[in-house]
């Protein structure tokens, strides 16, 4: 898979631009009985309350990321966009719950990954608030803190492709395993190229962004 990391390495602008397209191809999954739709028709009216708000804040989620992720690596728009992501996980987390609750047969996925995506995000937070506790220690540089935002970051795209890639143009051609896999794939070395660049020791008393 050497080729695909050197690919998404290279054109890094475009990857990103057509994940936000694929993204906004839900605006057109919501129309027809088969797609979005049809997924929730009988659901009840706490379930759809629930999804109202998880909806909204998991676009919020993809959009603060992926400012976070572009963003210069210090106080300022990185770290507004992050706390603007974890706090949209934490809300992504409680509502997949909830609909997971109602319907377990079909949405337990939700609950497993929204769980995933709060722990990665709330561990990523955790670094940048308390960079000397035991758990990072070892880890040099900003390490924690990118691979845990970046693979909460890419869990969340699973969760929606997972959920929603079946009503997707283009996704609806996918094997089942693709929604499951391929926004890891597309993410790996981006997150490993990140976490690479800002290797560097920690200054002594460095401390961390509080957000």
């Amino acid at each position: 898979m050497a080729w695909l990391s050197r690919f998404v390495l290279r054109y890094k602008r475009v990857v990103a631009v057509f994940w936000l397209a694929v993204l906004a191809g839900c605006l057109q999954a919501a129309s027809g009985d088969g797609g979005f739709s049809g997924a929730v028709a009988g659901t009840g009216p706490v379930f759809l309350a629930f999804l109202a708000v998880h909806v909204p804040a998991g676009l919020a989620a993809v959009i603060s990321g992926a400012l976070a992720a572009t963003a210069p690596k210090h106080r300022g728009r990185h770290t507004l966009a992050g706390a603007i992501y974890y706090w949209a996980i934490v809300i992504v987390f409680a509502t997949a719950t909830a609909m997971a609750a109602i319907r377990p047969a079909r949405d337990w996925y939700l609950a497993l990954l929204g769980t995933i995506a709060l722990a990665l995000a709330a561990a990523g937070r955790d670094y940048r608030r308390h960079p000397a506790r035991r758990p990072w220690r070892r880890w040099p540089g900003h390490m924690p803190h990118i691979i845990a935002m970046g693979g909460s970051y890419t869990v969340l795209l699973t969760a929606f492709y997972v959920d929603n890639g079946k009503n997707l143009p283009l996704w609806d051609r996918l094997p089942t395993a693709a929604y499951w896999t391929l926004p890891a794939l597309l993410a790996a070395p981006l997150i490993a190229r990140s976490a690479a660049r800002h290797r560097r020791p920690r200054r002594p008393g460095q401390g961390g962004t509080r957000g």
